[in-house]
């Protein structure tokens, strides 16, 4: 569904950039924000598993009824609920999977996660576009039809086990879930701090489906490519998790930045659909580098008994840098162009890359011994 999006938005709907940025900005936002209570939440209640089916199940519910979404309001609020149940499961799951690494294999393990994320993302597009080849312009019945995968995920949730060694185990729901101040380790904070510079350039990915959908004329390959993107995300998260726990977290995540950095700069000077493709596929290193690598940082720096809560802080980092940055590139792109708006994000790229060796420490095996200091 989500690459169809942007062109349903803006093409059926009558939005606009701003409009697409708000949307895309605030649904991440508020899935960031609500990381941040459920990882608290896990990390209290010690339990993880039943948060992220919460999640899951209401993400299921809220995405086909975009299905008859009739303005671009509509939209906006059926993608806050998606985003509010990713919300809810994304740092309890990753917590989760922390739970069950160590330090010498988190990196293949969130690179393996997310591998499997992006088989999905490849799986879909590929049938979504079968799909509108053989039924053109029926793009509502399609967004209805992602009931079938919802329901599917949580029902494999069932059999899940989750790891619960080095968690306090409640029985109830504790009432407060911040009573005392959180205290995070020093080298997190610092990592934290260049994420933002980071975050402040990424933009939605949708703004990448807009301009490829104006060079194509159209929708209706859009999905296929987002496919082939997504293969070579599968590929390089399998290939860079496991060589951070091999030579570093640092360098593969300032590597994916730099390479976010070029194909912003190429998306800027860039007319040709193919110039565009190019880039746009190559844009999937920079996911394999950063998405496995960075989750795996998180976890060596963070106290186990604070994983909940740390993630829930990482991803709350990420949404509102992904609100504000969207709105502004929505601003920028509606201003001046698209070219300004993507030359910036490269800008801010290039910049986070060369503060994370300058102010953030190469994690160790006991880095996360001392927190707060």
């Amino acid at each position: 569904m989500y690459p169809l999006l942007p062109f349903f938005l803006t093409a059926v709907l009558g939005a606009t950039a701003v409009s697409l940025g708000i949307i895309e900005g605030a649904a991440e936002a508020i899935s960031s924000v609500l990381k941040f209570m459920s990882g608290r939440l896990s990390d209290r209640w010690g339990r993880r598993k039943p948060i992220v089916i919460c999640g899951y199940s209401l993400s299921g519910f809220a995405r086909p009824f975009i299905s008859v979404a009739g303005s671009w309001w509509m939209v906006f609020v059926l993608r806050f609920v998606d985003r509010v149940g990713k919300g809810i499961r994304g740092a309890p799951r990753d917590a989760m999977l922390a739970d069950f690494a160590s330090h010498s294999n988190r990196g293949k393990v969130y690179g393996f996660h997310r591998a499997m994320d992006h088989t999905g993302a490849v799986v879909g597009p590929l049938l979504a576009t079968a799909f509108l080849l053989a039924f053109p312009n029926r793009y509502r019945t399609l967004f209805a039809l992602t009931a079938i995968p919802g329901a599917a995920t949580v029902l494999l949730l069932l059999w899940v086990r989750e790891s619960r060694a080095d968690l306090k185990v409640g029985t109830t729901i504790p009432k407060s879930l911040i009573p005392n101040p959180v205290t995070l380790p020093a080298p997190l904070k610092r990592y934290l701090l260049v994420l933002s510079v980071f975050t402040l350039g990424n933009s939605t990915d949708a703004f990448l489906l807009l301009r490829l959908t104006e060079a194509a004329g159209g929708p209706q390959l859009i999905p296929l490519f987002w496919s082939v993107l997504h293969v070579v995300k599968m590929s390089a998260s399998l290939i860079g998790g496991a060589a951070s726990d091999r030579v570093g977290r640092r360098p593969l995540i300032a590597i994916g930045w730099t390479v976010y950095a070029i194909v912003y700069a190429g998306f800027a000077v860039s007319n040709s659909l193919w110039a565009l493709l190019t880039w746009f596929f190559i844009y999937g290193i920079y996911y394999g580098c950063v998405e496995g690598t960075e989750r795996a940082l998180v976890a060596d720096f963070a106290p186990s008994s604070e994983r909940g809560t740390s993630f829930g802080i990482y991803n709350a980092v990420t949404g509102i840098g992904a609100l504000l940055s969207s709105v502004v590139f929505g601003v920028i792109w509606n201003a001046f162009g698209s070219a300004p708006a993507f030359a910036s994000g490269a800008a801010l790229a290039i910049a986070a890359a060369i503060l994370l060796f300058v102010l953030v420490p190469a994690p160790t095996d006991n880095s996360v011994i001392t927190p707060g200091g």
